[in-house]
C-alpha cells in the first residue's frame, strides 16, 4: 500500500492506460475515427489543428481535478490521477513510437479494434477504481447539483461531441463507423465492470427438494439457499433451491438433479460476477487470489 494505494490497482490501471491509449493512436487517430466524451475533444483539436492529443488531455483534466476531487474521495481521485497522467504518457510514447496500420480499405475492421482496445483499456481501468477524469467528474457534478442522473449527462456529452466531429471534420461514413466502435467500447467496459467470470445461477423446484440440496452440498460441495414459494394454481407451499455455480460444473448439477428427480423444474440464468466462499473465498474466508 502506497498513500492508501493498492499497488495492484496501480499497475492494472497503468496497464488500462496503455492499452486505451494504443487503440487510440493506432486505430481511432490513423483512420479518422472520432469518440465521446473527453477523449473525443481531444481528437477534435488533433484533426482541426494538429494539437498533440497528450497535451490536451491533461489541459483539459487538470482544471477538473481541483474541481472535482472532493466528489471523487481521496482514493479515487488519487487513482484517477494516475489514469489520466498515464494515458498522456502512453499517448505521447505510441505517437513517437508508432506502427503504422492504416486500414482505410477496411474500416469495420478499424472501428472493431478501436471499440475493442477503448474498451478494454477503459474497462481495466474502471474496474481496479480509477477513471480518466473528463466527463465523470462533471457527471458528478451535474448529478449532485441538478439531480440528472450520471448515465444522462455522459450520454448527452457524448452525443454531442460526436455530433460536432461529424459537422467539422467527419464524413458520414466515419461518422457510422465511429457509432460501431463506441457501442462495442460499451460493450466491453460492460463485460468487464460485470466480472470476466461466467457462472450460473439454478432455480429448483421439485418434491425432493431436501434430497437434491443434500447431494449439492456433499457431492459437489456447493452451498445451496432454501427459498419459500408458492405454487400460483396448486396453491402449495413448497421448498425452492437456488444455488450458483461455475460455467463447468453445470452439466455435473444437472445429472445430480435428474438422478434425484427427473421431473424438477430447473431454470438457469447466467451470473457474470461471483464473490464468496468457493469462488474468490477458500472455507477460512480468505482470499483464493494474492
Amino acid at each position: 500500500m502506497i498513500f492508501g494505494l493498492k499497488i495492484k490497482n496501480c499497475l492494472f490501471i497503468l496497464l488500462g492506460a496503455a492499452i486505451f491509449a494504443f487503440g487510440l493512436v493506432h486505430f481511432n487517430m490513423q483512420n479518422n475515427l472520432a469518440e465521446g466524451g473527453f477523449t473525443g475533444i481531444t481528437l477534435l483539436l488533433y484533426f482541426l489543428f494538429g494539437l498533440d492529443p497528450a497535451i490536451t488531455n491533461l489541459a483539459l483534466n487538470i482544471p477538473l481535478f481541483f474541481i472535482g476531487w472532493k466528489l471523487l474521495g481521496r482514493q479515487t481521485f488519487l487513482y484517477t490521477v494516475i489514469g489520466t497522467v498515464a494515458v498522456s504518457v502512453f499517448l505521447s510514447i505510441f505517437q513517437r513510437y508508432m506502427i503504422h496500420m492504416p486500414l482505410r480499405h477496411d474500416m469495420t475492421l478499424a472501428a472493431l479494434f478501436a471499440g475493442v482496445f477503448i474498451g478494454v483499456g477503459l474497462g481495466i481501468i474502471f474496474r481496479y477504481g480509477g477513471t480518466t477524469g473528463g466527463v465523470d467528474i462533471i457527471a458528478r457534478l451535474v448529478h449532485k447539483y441538478k439531480g440528472i442522473s450520471m448515465g444522462k449527462t455522459m450520454f448527452a456529452f457524448d452525443a454531442t461531441v460526436i455530433t460536432l466531429s461529424l459537422l467539422l471534420y467527419l464524413s458520414y461514413r466515419e461518422a457510422m463507423y465511429t457509432l460501431v466502435a463506441v457501442f462495442i467500447a460499451a460493450r466491453v467496459i460492460d463485460f468487464l465492470q460485470e466480472g470476466g467470470y461466467a457462472a450460473k445461477g439454478a432455480t429448483i423446484i421439485s418434491e425432493k427438494s431436501e434430497e437434491i440440496a443434500n447431494r449439492i452440498l456433499t457431492e459437489m460441495e456447493r452451498g445451496v439457499t432454501v427459498l419459500k414459494g408458492r405454487g400460483s394454481y396448486t396453491k402449495r407451499d413448497r421448498d425452492v433451491l437456488y444455488c450458483v455455480v461455475a460455467k463447468n460444473e453445470l452439466p455435473r448439477l444437472k445429472s445430480v438433479i435428474i438422478s434425484v428427480d427427473p421431473h424438477a423444474f430447473v431454470a438457469v440464468t447466467d451470473v457474470h460476477d461471483v464473490l464468496g466462499e468457493g469462488f474468490t473465498l477458500d472455507e477460512q474466508k480468505r482470499p483464493l487470489e494474492p
